[in-house]
């Protein structure tokens, strides 16, 4: 059995331990990927834990998946701990391990799950850790991007989508051409976002000139069913008829505000809290950047919200030695 379609789009190896217990429960394992998982981020993520976990147990005797014991998932946690793993990538790797072991007793490959027991470390937050740019700084990366060729147009429209209508940027790069779409005036943008929702969100009066100048100069506009955000052939300003990748738009972020000499650790989901903090900061209000943002509870969009920040800049200034 291929590892492509236990775990697609990824170069994991298919674990020994799982390759020694037989067809059954790798034909379990398969499903757990490709049935019981349907994010495509969240099967990759698992995967690399999962991975990890077991080569881990391999290391340390253990020769049977079902001789794995709660201390081997326990002490495996207290390691990723001491060697400096953040505690949501601890947590990710015990829940990734809780599942798949949950599914593999259900499917009656095993017994008990011996991750069950097991407690992952206590976290809380209360405001997400996402750096955030004011409206300044973002108005300036805008502006400072050059767009007298094609790929600075397409990398204004991509940075202008992710502010403008809150997307994640698997939704970003994951749009077809058909994905803006005229209703009646206004145009509006289709977002794919997590869980199977379909964000239907109308443009910003910026956004519709970003996406149409990239269109024009792109000439794309009639490709309804071809990328909208297309991946750039080297260095030469043109572009190829596949879509960018979420890496290809990392890279492009990253590129963008070292230009404009922005600094910190910027990345595609920058944005996302970028637009809902200025459109909080404007009057907007909570339950509705909630929907436009495809948060599930408002508890989520509130660690978008960064306006304390200033205020706290403001407060600690105060402080006059």
């Amino acid at each position: 059995m291929s590892t492509q379609l236990i775990v697609p789009s990824s170069e994991v190896a298919l674990p020994a331990l799982i390759e020694r217990a037989g067809k059954r429960t790798l034909l379990r394992f398969a499903e757990f990927f490709t049935v019981h998982i349907s994010n495509s981020n969240t099967r990759q993520a698992y995967a690399r834990a999962l991975k990890n976990f077991l080569s881990w147990c391999e290391q340390r005797g253990v020769t049977d998946i079902a001789s794995v014991q709660p201390l081997h998932v326990a002490s495996y946690g207290e390691m990723l701990r001491q060697e400096g793993y953040s505690v949501p990538t601890v947590k990710q790797h015990l829940a990734a391990i809780r599942e798949l072991f949950d599914w593999l007793v259900e499917g009656h490959q095993l017994e008990l799950n011996p991750a069950s027991s097991v407690k992952g470390p206590r976290y809380s937050i209360s405001k997400g850790l996402t750096p955030v740019l004011d409206c300044e700084e973002a108005r300036l990366l805008l502006e400072s991007i050059d767009v007298s060729h094609v790929v600075g147009l397409r990398d204004r429209a991509l940075i202008g989508l992710l502010t403008f209508t809150f997307a994640r940027v698997s939704a970003a790069v994951g749009m077809n051409v058909e994905d803006y779409y005229s209703r009646g005036k206004r145009w509006r943008v289709r977002l794919h976002e997590k869980n199977g929702k379909i964000i239907d969100a109308a443009c910003h009066h910026k956004l519709e000139q970003y996406i149409d100048d990239y269109l024009q100069a792109a000439g794309i506009a009639e490709d309804k069913q071809g990328p909208l955000f297309r991946a750039a052939k080297g260095r030469t300003r043109m572009l190829t008829a596949h879509a960018m990748t979420r890496v290809d738009a990392w890279l492009m972020v990253r590129r963008r505000t070292e230009d404009a000499g922005i600094g910190g650790r910027i990345g595609c989901h920058t944005f996302r809290a970028t637009g809902i903090t200025a459109y909080l900061k404007n009057g907007g209000t909570i339950d509705r950047a909630q929907k436009l943002a495809g948060h599930a509870s408002s508890k989520t969009t509130a660690l978008y919200d960064r306006r304390d920040d200033e205020i706290s800049i403001e407060e600690v200034e105060r402080i006059a030695i």
